[in-house]
């Protein structure tokens, strides 16, 4: 009986990744003009944050 039971948890398993690919599959993509911008937003806030880092790293110093 649990072979039957385990077998049943599988296949329903299945069933839902394959209803949940089909999904996926089905939605449309944005195209390629309509997205975000991330390279440039990424390059913006990693020199940001090196920034940041840089004059955190130099709050620290004395000022001759």
């Amino acid at each position: 009986m649990t072979d039957k039971t385990e077998l049943n948890e599988v296949t329903a398993a299945a069933k839902e990744v394959k209803r949940v690919a089909d999904a996926a599959a089905e939605t449309k993509q944005p195209s390629k003009g309509q997205g975000w911008p991330l390279v440039p937003i990424g390059i913006g806030i990693g020199s940001a944050a090196l920034a940041a880092a840089l004059l955190y790293a130099n709050s620290g110093r004395k000022k001759d």
